[in-house]
């Protein structure tokens, strides 16, 4: 299988269940599989669209010889359909929804199932929803929709009752870190900062460690640093930030206010995600009024609830308010 579709083995009691389900014939029309990000949903929802296309699988596995499978290695099966926002941080409209739809209750090309996979499911607006809601009452024959969902409380009660819940959960520490060091050939120290840093999520911390959000993060805390130093202001370092992606960087300023939390519970050896930033955390910690801190953590959870319902804030003036409160930890 490709990293596109793999199944991670803290997700193998999952597959297992689902293979077992469809040898048994009793595989529903629409699958829901949600859990945090990170972890290998979208690649394990790839790879049962794979098996469940594949013309001869054998052992719970696609034969990888058929002419389904040929398709698939070249990423243009017919009936393997996927469905997510035009562009990052967008809603999946309506329209998007009929077209794929309308698809599915065609004949598949290929002859057994027609798949669809969706990824975020909580992207999709109301109407898009909606226009899914039809389908999911009145499936095809054959037909299977695989939803993807990283924020299960953003998806509509309606949806999620129409379909069967996989649920994911983070691996262990233990198992995630091992599996992280010989993915990314480095000593478990080293993976075991990374991990802590994409909180526990191992393809989290392979995004960070292969892409740019190392240094996205690193220009963030020290942005807050300074901050703090009266070493910048508040406008100029929300100007510096505010068309960067705007999620991540609310994740690790609420990553940073929960470690100040935990320092301020009087444990002996806190368990920190940002071990790197130990000393700003410890002296922001012991000046900080602890209802302060949970003020801050509110507010910077409503403005992130606010990017994910899609919602076209002022994107600078939302940075500065939350640096001017963060500055005020202090004062």
């Amino acid at each position: 299988m490709s990293s596109d579709e793999q199944i991670y083995p803290w997700l193998q009691n999952q597959w297992d269940h689902l293979v077992q389900q469809n040898a048994a014939g009793r595989l529903p029309h629409a699958l829901l599989l949600s859990g945090p990000a990170g972890i290998g949903k979208a690649a394990f929802g790839n790879a049962l669209a794979h098996l469940l296309l594949c013309h001869q699988p054998q052992n719970g596995r696609p034969c990888g010889r058929c002419r389904s499978c040929e398709l698939i290695d070249s990423g243009h099966h017919p009936d393997r359909l996927f469905l997510k926002p035009e562009e990052h941080g967008k809603p999946i409209r309506v329209d998007q929804v009929r077209e794929l739809t309308g698809v599915l209750h065609s004949t598949a090309q290929q002859g057994g199932y027609r798949i669809m996979i969706m990824e975020p499911a909580e992207a999709m607006n109301v109407a898009a929803a909606n226009a899914l809601l039809k389908t999911l009452e009145e499936p095809g024959q054959d037909t299977l929709l695989i939803l993807v969902c990283h924020q299960l409380g953003q998806l509509m009660p309606t949806i999620r009752s129409r379909c069967q819940r996989i649920e994911f959960s983070m691996p262990s520490a233990g198992e995630a870190n091992s599996w992280l060091a010989e993915k990314l050939e480095m000593g478990q120290d080293e993976s075991g900062k990374l991990l802590a840093i994409a909180q526990g999520a191992p393809l989290g911390a392979v995004a960070l460690k292969q892409g740019n959000l190392l240094e996205l993060r690193r220009t963030l805390m020290t942005g807050l640093a300074d901050l703090l130093r009266d070493r910048t202001d508040a406008i100029t370092l929300a100007q510096k930030l505010h068309k960067e992606e705007l999620i991540p960087l609310l994740d690790w300023w609420l990553s940073l206010l929960a470690d100040l939390v935990r320092m301020q519970s009087g444990a002996e050896n806190p368990d920190l995600n940002n071990v790197d930033m130990t000393k700003m955390l410890s002296a922001v910690a012991q000046r900080a009024d602890r209802v302060r801190i949970f003020s801050l953590v509110d507010r910077v959870q409503e403005e992130r609830k606010s990017l994910m319902l899609r919602y076209n804030p002022n994107r600078q003036l939302l940075l500065e308010k939350l640096m001017f409160d963060w500055r005020a930890l202090i004062r």
